[in-house]
C-alpha cells in the first residue's frame, strides 16, 4: 500500500468512526471492501415514528438511522440494517419490498433481508423491532 493509500485509508477510518459513534451504531458502516464487517445496528432503542407509516406489503427506509422496516402482513414488522453487506453503503431507495444500494447495484428483499441481486452475497442483518404506544422502536429493549 502506498503512503497516499495509507493516508486515505486512515482518514476514511477516522471519518467513519466519528460518523458511526455519533449515530450510536454498533459497528462501522464504512468499509474498505469485501463482504461482511459492514453491519450497523442500533446499540440503544431508536424510536422511528408511527407504525402506521409502514404500508402493509411494503417498507420504509430510515436512511439517517440506517434501518429499513417492512410490514409483510397487517401488524407484523421486520427491521434490518440498511447498510449494504457488500461494501457498507447505505441503501438509498425502497420500492415495495425491495431495497437498492446506490454504490454497486445490490438489491435486497427488505421483508427478509435476503440478497436479490449482487454483488452482495450476505443478507442484511435483522434488527429487533416492536410497536410501543403506536410507535416503532428498533434495537435492544430499554
Amino acid at each position: 500500500m502506498s503512503e497516499n493509500d495509507q493516508h486515505l485509508s486512515s482518514r476514511r477510518s477516522v471519518l467513519c468512526a466519528g460518523a458511526v459513534a455519533g449515530l450510536g451504531l454498533a459497528t462501522a458502516a464504512c468499509s474498505g471492501g469485501g463482504d461482511g464487517g459492514t453491519q450497523a445496528s442500533p446499540t440503544t432503542a431508536v424510536e422511528l415514528g408511527s407504525s402506521g407509516d409502514i404500508p402493509v406489503g411494503g417498507a420504509k427506509l430510515y436512511r439517517e438511522q440506517r434501518l429499513v422496516v417492512s410490514q409483510p402482513s397487517e401488524g407484523e414488522f421486520a427491521a434490518f440494517s440498511a447498510v449494504c453487506t457488500h461494501q457498507g453503503c447505505v441503501l438509498d431507495e425502497v420500492h415495495k419490498e425491495e431495497g437498492s444500494c446506490p454504490c454497486h447495484g445490490s438489491r435486497f428483499d427488505v421483508s427478509t433481508g435476503e440478497v436479490l441481486q449482487g454483488p452482495a452475497t450476505k443478507p442484511l442483518p435483522e434488527v429487533p423491532v416492536r410497536v410501543k404506544g403506536g410507535k416503532l422502536v428498533a434495537g435492544p429493549k430499554d
